[in-house]
Formats: structure tokens, sequence, C-alpha cells
């Protein structure tokens, strides 16, 4: 369904009460009774599994699976399967100059790539009543993917020039992709960037953020939302220059307090964040998980472009009762606010 984007977020920041946007995807299994392997399998279990959440909770958008493997895989990464987790990345595929010349950009449909396209196609055709945003990884998240994760920070300093080349595939792959998404019929993409939460500022304003606003400002047009994701505990000391991606949205993991990012924010994007995915909605009981709930709402309230969400992927095995906890707190003190 189309939507322009511009005018939902302003309006979404106009709301007193607004409904929250969690990444909220793979425990879909449990309503399908399927497995995490399956899932990641099947474009139509996909959709299904988008549809049953979106008719289950009242979420501002729907979600697709954020699943961090599926780009490296498509450029030949060995991926490692397991029945209820999400996928991983295995090894390097880019060692050396030599390695990182000979990669190749791979054709959309790669891999699992059509899979997932194919999935947000479905998607749009069932869910109807909010927005539906694919999930993609950012260039150099993935550029660590294809060079071992570990090695990618000191390759910064001993290999800046094969970490660019890299980066420079990565982020043309990525520009293909979500065109792709959006033919498909996606509302937008939200691009997990979070090993670059793990650098220093300098090093982030290098291997980055460039290759970010390079995807924001090619794909982002009124009727097609970029989303930033980062989780890094080093989001505050980059905060002003991750606000200049230029993105319609920002969303932030539960390393850092939301209030160390929200008052520089730019007052009509959204900021999006950051109930414990590991430590609430997988770990936690519906007691908690609405405590914590109530307390980030009362800090936050002040700030009108702020959206109550997950600080990350909600995890497959997480509580249905922990997800429906979520969602009744924040209703309640929406309610109990504007009585």
């Amino acid at each position: 369904m189309y939507y322009n984007m511009q005018q939902w977020i302003a309006s979404l920041i106009d709301m007193p009460a607004k409904r929250p946007l969690p990444l909220l995807s793979f425990p879909c299994i449990q309503l399908m009774g399927i497995t995490v392997q399956e899932l990641i399998q099947r474009a139509d279990l996909q959709a299904k599994g988008m549809a049953m959440v979106a008719e289950r909770v009242p979420s501002a958008a729907s979600v697709s699976l954020m699943d961090l493997s599926v780009e490296a895989e498509a450029f030949g990464s060995t991926i490692h399967y397991s029945e209820n987790e999400v996928p991983t990345v295995v090894g390097a595929l880019v060692e050396d100059e030599d390695t990182a010349e000979a990669l190749a950009i791979p054709e959309i449909g790669a891999g699992r790539t059509s899979i997932y396209i194919d999935a947000i196609r479905r998607a749009q055709k069932l869910i109807i009543d909010r927005p539906v945003f694919a999930g993609i990884i950012g260039p150099y998240s993935l550029a660590g993917r294809l060079m071992d994760v570990s090695k990618t920070m000191i390759y910064c300093f001993d290999e800046p020039d094969m970490v660019h080349m890299i980066l420079e595939k990565s982020t043309a792959f990525l520009i293909q992709y979500c065109e792709a998404f959006k033919d498909a019929g996606a509302n937008g993409v939200i691009m997990a960037e979070p090993l670059t939460g793990l650098l220093s500022p300098g090093m982030a304003a290098e291997f980055s953020h460039p290759y970010v606003k390079r995807i924001v400002d090619e794909m982002q047009t009124d009727d097609f939302a970029v989303f930033y994701h980062n989780c890094g505990n080093n989001v505050p000391f980059m905060i002003n220059d991750i606000y200049q991606l230029g993105a319609f949205g920002y969303h932030f993991g539960d390393a850092i307090s939301m209030m160390d990012v929200l008052p520089q924010a730019p007052q009509h994007a959204l900021v999006m964040g950051n109930i414990s995915p590991s430590q609430q909605f997988k770990g936690g009981t519906p007691d908690t998980i609405r405590q914590a709930t109530k307390e980030l709402l009362e800090t936050c309230h002040t700030y009108s472009n702020f959206l109550l969400s997950s600080g990350c992927d909600i995890p497959p095995s997480s509580s249905w009762a922990n997800i429906e906890a979520f969602f009744a707190a924040a209703e309640s003190v929406h309610t109990l606010s504007h009585q």
C-alpha cells in the first residue's frame, strides 16, 4: 500500500498516543508452529508470519526479518544454520587485497535475497493497515562479515584501502537490494549498522557514515523511508554525525540511555528504542517488561518524536506473554497520561 512516508512520520510525531514499533518478526515461528530454519527459506511463510504478527499486536508498522546473514551469503559467505536461532556468518571471504579485488558484487536474487524480496511482495498484499518495512544490513556491518568481524577493525588501521574497496562493493549491492525491496512494495527499510557502534567517532566518520549517507541519499524519497539502526555503546559519542545522515528515523539499542540521544535529534525524525530484547523480551517476565516500558515512556514522554521500540531485533524464542505485556504497558501509559 502506498504511503507518503514524510506525512506518515509527521502525523505519527503529532499523535499524543503512538503505537510502538518494535523489531518484531522472528517470534512469529511460535504462532505458526515452525522453526527459524523453515521460516528463512520460504517467502510465503515469512509473509504469513508478518501478517499474523500484525493481526496480533497494534504495531505502528510491520517489519520483516532482521537476518544479517542474507547479504553476506549473497556474496558467497558460509552461513551457519540452526533450527531455532537466527543464521550467522562463518569465516571470511576477504583476507587480503587480492581477494578484495576479486570479490564480485552479486546479482539481486543471489542466495536468499530473492526469498526476502518475494516475502515483502507477498506481505504487502496481506498487510494493508500499516506500512511494511524490509530489513537490511548496513555497509560497514556487511563489510565486517565479509572480512571477519574480529579482524575488520584491525584492517581499518592496517589496510584502509582494502576496507574502502569492500565498502564500495557493499554499498553498491545494498542500493540495488533497496531498489528491489522498493519495487516489491516496501515502504522503506530498516538498516542495521551495529558494528559501527564499536568504532570511535573518527573511524565511524571514515568507514561507515559516508557509505550509509550514500544509500540514504540514493534511496530515500517521499514514499520510501530509510531508518538507521545502531545498537553499539559508542553511539552517544557519534550522535551528531549520525543525525547528519539524513534518515527519516533512527533506532538505538539498549546499550545506551535514550536520554543521551533524544535531545540532539532533529525534531522531524523519529527516534526509536530501546527495551532490551535479551533482558526483557526474552529473559524478563510480563511484570518486568511492563515496568521497564512504563519507566522508558515516562522518561522520554516530553519528546514528541520518540517512538517506543525494542532495543534490537526480538529473539525468536521470546515469550509472547512478554511481547503482549509490552504493548499493554504502552497502551496503559498513554491512557493514563491523556485522561
